[in-house]
């Protein structure tokens, strides 16, 4: 039997040294049999039918690198223009022109506004034009027993996925998505997909690859179901002063002040709230200093999506490119393909 250690510590090494990504068998180990049987136990699958699945998987080193390198761990002042982009906002008023029946569906079913669902697909896939082309089998295999910074998680990742693929009559050798397990337009992760997908198009599939309307109307399921404010604001800029306000950047991205809290710690949120309205104070690095903002539900509800407010902040402001420049753009009559 192999050692699955030693095998993990010279595939890492080897790709430290190559310019091509390293691919190996994943090695027989305790921990992957074990795994096994407890989907055998639990969900009734095949054994044999999973171990000829796992033999076909890969171990990718180049999916440890990219996941090692989070784009969220740049300061704002680099995060910001990899998404704040001319053709990534006029896309976006292309794709609302294009889909406008179904985003303005979404919005009357879950509240849901559409800059914000096309703003996220924006982010994710550029509107679906970049989905992964990683396997998907391969991706969550390499992190769920290859990565155990979060190899928990990927393995109820992996566990989900194979239920998914099961549940929609899919190859899980055929599905592709992101590095990290994510799928489709949405670049849903397995969970989300069984818990949020929806077939918003009534064809009897829920297609997060290929169809915007199922992409659409889950994003915005998603959001709804994790706490979206219907006509809910998202974020305000703020102004600080003092010393106080430092304390309550330590409390997180959940709102848990108050306004009137807020303002008794040196911070001024621009425009009028009532003093109940629950907030988070928001800390953005720019090459001078800080910028400041008060999150409120809407913002939080977004970093569900990615537990980042980089991450959040992206999405709103160029949720706001998007519907300021649509809103100067003539309006399609038709829905493409509808």
């Amino acid at each position: 039997m192999k050692d699955w250690r030693i095998t993990a510590i010279v595939s890492l090494l080897l790709a430290a040294c190559a310019t091509a990504p390293t691919v190996a068998e994943l090695p027989e180990q305790g921990e992957v049999r074990a795994f096994i049987a407890e989907m055998v136990q639990r969900h009734g699958f095949e054994r044999a039918q999973l171990e000829s699945w796992f033999k076909e998987a890969q171990v990718r080193s180049d999916i440890i690198d990219a996941i090692s390198r989070p784009a969220e761990s740049k300061p704002w002042y680099q995060y910001r223009p990899i998404f704040l982009q001319p053709d990534r906002i006029d896309g976006g008023a292309a794709f609302w022109n294009e889909h406008a029946k179904d985003l303005q569906r979404a919005e009357e079913i879950y509240g849901v506004p559409p800059q914000i669902v096309t703003a996220i697909l924006g982010v994710e896939t550029r509107y679906g034009q970049h989905q992964g082309n990683y396997r998907m089998m391969d991706s969550l295999v390499t992190l769920a027993f290859n990565y155990p910074p979060r190899a928990s998680f990927f393995k109820s990742e992996l566990e989900q996925y194979l239920l998914l693929a099961r549940e929609e009559g899919a190859d899980p050798l055929a599905m592709t998505g992101s590095y990290a397990g994510a799928m489709g337009q949405a670049q849903f992760i397995s969970s989300s997909f069984r818990r949020y997908a929806v077939d918003f198009d009534g064809d009897g599939k829920r297609d997060l690859w290929g169809n915007s309307a199922d992409a659409i109307g889950s994003i915005a399921n998603y959001l709804k179901e994790n706490g979206w404010e219907r006509g809910g604001a998202v974020a305000l800029p703020a102004a600080v002063s003092g010393e106080h306000y430092q304390a309550l950047l330590a409390k997180g991205l959940k709102p848990a002040f108050t306004i009137a809290d807020l303002k008794k710690h040196g911070v001024k949120p621009e425009g009028a709230l009532p003093d109940n309205k629950l907030a988070a104070l928001v800390a953005l690095e720019q090459k001078d200093g800080n910028e400041y903002w008060a999150g409120l539900q809407n913002f939080y509800v977004i970093t569900s999506y990615n537990r980042s407010a980089l991450y959040a902040m992206a999405v709103y402001q160029l949720s706001e490119e998007i519907r300021a420049l649509h809103d100067r753009l003539p309006a399609r009559t038709a829905q493409s393909g509808r």
